[in-house]
């Protein structure tokens, strides 16, 4: 399952069951969503003098990578792309298989037969349809995760893998019988507004789910730590940046994600909603990037988390979510009109309907994705803005601490030098890093005399 967060580092949306897709469309292309984060302090900051082993020394004057980490990189990048395409059309071809095999239509008699009661009728049908998407698509997962582990950029073991794809169906299962017993009772009492009614209960459904998100649901994939037990230095650091903006994040809404256990990635990220909210550092993050540009990748993430990209990504999601199945629910309707005997569909409230729908929500949210990238790429960049702000006079040469962070992401993480505008505008949920860069390289908005958008002067 992929929940919401503002992130620092570039990522394509993971791949989920389709029959979620009806709440992660909310946040999954926006985010990316995903997935999220008077007097400044001078040269003889604390944190300024603190180094780490791989202190970068070369000015950066552009995002560049060693000819050898180029090609890689390019590769790489062409694979993601390769594999997000066929993945799209594989999805598809899957639920015409499953319609024309009229697997439903035999799920749905095994579920009618077993019992009477609805809700036990969709705590039989949804997961067994669900696992059979699941099972059926896994290739392209596997092939996922080849593709990471071949360019080291995961170093998760096959057992450790199987094992999260399982926690991550089980999770799927769970949410999903409830989505599909709320969805088709509203379809049975308001067969021509079901759109609207299932669109309003399946947001308190999505807060719940985004606000247990830290506590309950990252635990059981990665290990956290508070970050003030694993490194008070830093903590204390990172304190310099939350006074620095006038905010209030306590060290108990800091936390240490382990990465380093399944992966070489750099990433930090905030999370949660209310009480739950949180900013996350990866410890890979700590490990390859010194003090100040972890400082600055802080700041990134505590742009989010003060110009409330999350709520601002929940109400985008949710309004574009609105149209997805208004929409969907006009296909639908159409699409049964020519199939439904074909394929062993009764009417709109049969159980076997479901595969129409969830084909239906994933073609149209894969042509919205540029629509929600665009968002995404918006709040990304003014979270890039607002780190550099916070962390202007923290430590010497601000502007090339924030691009030094930039290269470090991007020879971790192999980002692509170049990419194609269609892939910039189809895929990217953050701008290029190139210009990323760039923006690090020349925002100087101080030696204008200017007064900077975010982080007043104090």
């Amino acid at each position: 399952m992929t929940i919401p967060s503002m992130r620092f580092a570039p990522h394509f949306c993971k791949r989920a069951s389709p029959l979620i897709l009806v709440l992660l469309v909310l946040l999954c292309s926006l985010a990316g969503i995903a997935q999220a984060q008077s007097s400044a302090a001078g040269q003889n900051s604390l944190t300024a003098q603190a180094q780490s082993p791989n202190q970068n020394t070369q000015e950066i004057k552009a995002y560049s990578l060693p000819r050898e980490l180029y090609a890689k990189a390019v590769k790489y990048s062409r694979a993601q792309y390769i594999l997000y395409f066929a993945g799209f059309a594989w999805g598809v071809i899957v639920l015409l298989l499953v319609l024309a095999w009229r697997l439903a239509p035999k799920y749905r008699d095994w579920a009618e037969r077993a019992t009477k009661v609805r809700f036990l009728q969709a705590v039989i049908f949804a997961p067994i349809l669900l696992l059979t998407i699941a099972v059926l698509e896994l290739p392209v997962d596997i092939y996922g995760h080849w593709l990471s582990r071949n360019y080291g950029i995961s170093i998760e073991g096959w057992t450790s893998w199987i094992g999260d794809w399982a926690k991550n169906q089980g999770l799927s299962f769970i949410l999903g019988i409830f989505l599909v017993w709320i969805l088709y009772a509203i379809i049975r009492r308001s067969p021509r507004h079901w759109w609207l009614y299932f669109w309003l209960a399946a947001l308190p459904i999505l807060f719940f789910v985004i606000f247990l998100s830290p506590t309950v649901i990252d635990p059981m994939f990665n290990r956290f730590e508070p970050l003030q037990k694993t490194d008070p230095q830093l903590v204390t650091a990172l304190e310099e940046v939350v006074h620095r903006a006038g905010m209030n994040i306590p060290p108990d809404r800091m936390f240490l994600m382990k990465a380093s256990e399944k992966t070489n990635a750099v990433d930090a990220y905030v999370t949660g909603i209310g009480s739950s909210k949180r900013v996350v550092v990866w410890d890979t993050t700590i490990q390859k990037m010194t003090v100040p540009e972890t400082m600055f990748v802080f700041g990134h993430e505590m742009g989010h988390y003060v110009l409330n990209h999350v709520y601002k990504g929940l109400v985008f999601g949710a309004l574009l979510a609105l149209v997805l199945l208004y929409v969907g629910f006009r296909a639908v309707l159409w699409t049964l009109g020519r199939r439904s005997s074909g394929w062993g569909i009764r009417s709109v409230d049969d159980w076997a309907s479901l595969p129409v729908l969830l084909l239906w929500l994933t073609i149209l949210g894969f042509f919205a994705s540029p629509i929600g990238d665009s968002f995404s790429r918006h709040i990304e960049h003014q979270a890039d803005q607002y780190g550099l702000e916070v962390t202007h006079g923290l430590f010497p040469n601000s502007k090339q601490v924030a691009a030094q962070a930039f290269e470090i992401l991007g020879e971790v993480d192999l980002a692509d030098p170049n990419p194609n505008p269609f892939i910039k505008v189809w895929l990217f949920s953050h701008p290029p890093l190139g210009e990323r860069v760039e923006f690090a390289l020349t925002y100087d908005p101080w030696a204008e005399g200017k007064e900077p958008e975010f982080v007043k002067n104090r």
